[in-house]
C-alpha cells in the first residue's frame, strides 16, 4: 500500500478528493487551515446553492460527514503546509502544527478568496453601511434573520445588485470573469422577492454570462419573481443620508441614470486565495499570471500542476462552481491513483 495521499483544502473539492481517494482504499490525510471542514459555502454562511437551491449546510454537511467518519482519511484542522519536499511516491510535508506527513503524492484545494469591496471604494462600500456585498446578503438569510438594511434594521423596498464587482475590472487588475456572480444574483434576486414580495429588485449588468443551464435561473427570475435587468456603466455610489443613489449610463439607451436604493448589493467576484504566493514557493508549482496555481496538461493528466506528483482541483485554479469544484476533485483523485499505479513496480511472472 503506497503512501497516504495529502489533501490541502477541506473545501468542496477537497472533500471530494478524500473521498474518492478513500472510497478505493487509498490512505488520506486532509489538512485545512480553519478549525471547521467546507469551505466557503460553511465558512462564509452560504444560504442556498445554484442551481440546485439546495441549502449550503444541507449540501456539504453529508460531504464533511462521509470524509470525518472514513476510516482511511486522518483530518487535520486548523493547521497549514509550512515545508514539502521529495518527489513522487515519496513526499514529506511539515505542518504548522510541528507535525511531519510522509506522502506519496499531494492535491491542493485551497480555494479561492473573495473580493474585498473596499477595493472598488467609488461603489460605496465602506462608506455607507446600506452598501453590502453578495456574501453578506447569504448571511442574512442563512441566519434567518432576514433581508434588512444594516443603517435601520428595516425591510428594504428597493434593493440593486451590482454585478462585476472585483470582476472585467483591469483598472483594478481584476481582468478575469468570476464565473458564479450573474447566477448567484439571479437567484439572490428571486430569493428578496419571496422574502419581501413588495420589493424591487434590479440588477445591474454589463453582460448577463448565467452558462449552460444556469440560463434558466436568468429567464426564471424576470419572468416569475419580476426581477429587473438594467445594462449599464455605473459612475459611483452615494448617498442623500436616507437612500443609496446608483449613478450611471443606461447603455442600451445612451442616457444617464440616477436611481435611488434601500440597499445596494455588490455581486463580488472570486479572488485568487491569498495564500498562493506561499503555497507555489512551498509546494514549488507555477502560477498563472492572474495569481491562480497553473494547471498544466490539462487534456492529458486532470489537475496537473508543473510540479510531478502535486495535483490541483477547484477554485484554486481560478473562478469555478461548486459543482465543477467537486468533479475536479474527484478527476484529480483519479489522477493520483493512476499514477501511483504506474509508478508501482511489475511482478515478475
Amino acid at each position: 500500500m503506497s503512501k497516504p495521499v495529502l489533501v490541502v483544502g477541506g473545501g468542496p473539492a477537497g472533500l471530494s478528493a478524500a473521498h474518492a481517494l478513500a472510497s478505493v482504499g487509498q490512505k488520506v490525510v486532509l489538512v485545512e487551515k480553519e478549525d471547521t471542514l467546507g469551505g466557503a459555502p460553511i465558512l462564509s454562511g452560504y444560504a442556498k446553492l445554484a442551481p440546485s437551491f439546495e441549502w449550503a449546510k444541507d449540501a456539504i454537511g453529508p460531504m464533511v460527514d462521509r470524509v470525518v467518519n472514513s476510516g482511511n482519511v486522518e483530518v487535520v484542522t486548523g493547521a497549514t503546509v509550512k515545508e514539502f519536499s521529495g518527489e513522487p511516491g515519496n513526499f514529506a510535508a511539515t505542518l504548522s502544527n510541528g507535525n511531519t506527513v510522509e506522502a506519496s503524492a499531494s492535491i491542493l484545494c485551497t480555494g479561492f478568496t473573495h473580493f474585498d469591496s473596499i477595493n472598488k471604494p467609488e461603489w460605496g462600500f465602506g462608506t455607507f453601511p446600506d452598501v453590502v456585498t453578495t456574501t453578506q446578503v447569504e448571511q442574512m438569510i442563512s441566519s434567518g434573520q432576514g433581508i434588512r438594511r444594516p443603517s435601520n434594521g428595516e425591510k428594504p423596498k428597493r434593493v440593486a445588485i451590482l454585478l462585476c464587482v472585483g470582476s472585467r475590472d483591469r483598472q483594478i487588475g481584476r481582468e478575469w470573469c468570476s464565473k458564479i456572480c450573474c447566477t448567484v444574483s439571479a437567484k439572490m434576486g428571486m430569493e428578496i422577492r419571496e422574502e419581501l414580495p413588495d420589493c424591487h429588485v434590479y440588477i445591474y449588468y454589463m453582460d448577463i454570462r448565467t452558462f449552460g443551464l444556469y440560463e434558466e435561473i436568468y429567464w426564471k427570475s424576470q419572468e416569475e419573481h419580476k426581477v429587473k435587468y438594467i445594462k449599464a456603466r455605473i459612475a459611483e455610489v452615494t448617498s442623500d443620508g436616507d437612500k443609496v443613489i446608483v449613478k450611471g449610463e443606461d447603455t442600451l439607451v445612451k442616457r444617464p441614470i440616477t436611481i435611488p436604493f434601500d440597499m445596494v448589493v455588490h455581486a463580488i467576484g472570486m479572488d485568487p486565495n491569498v495564500d498562493n504566493m506561499t503555497l507555489s514557493a512551498v509546494f514549488g508549482v507555477d502560477l498563472h499570471n492572474w495569481g491562480y496555481i497553473a494547471r498544466q496538461n490539462t487534456y492529458g493528466v486532470m489537475g496537473a500542476t508543473s510540479r510531478p506528483g502535486v495535483f490541483v482541483a477547484g477554485a484554486a485554479t481560478g473562478p469555478e462552481t461548486i459543482d465543477d469544484s467537486i468533479a475536479q476533485g474527484t478527476a484529480a483523485a483519479m489522477s493520483v491513483i493512476s499514477s501511483l499505479n504506474d509508478a508501482m513496480p511489475v511482478a515478475a511472472e
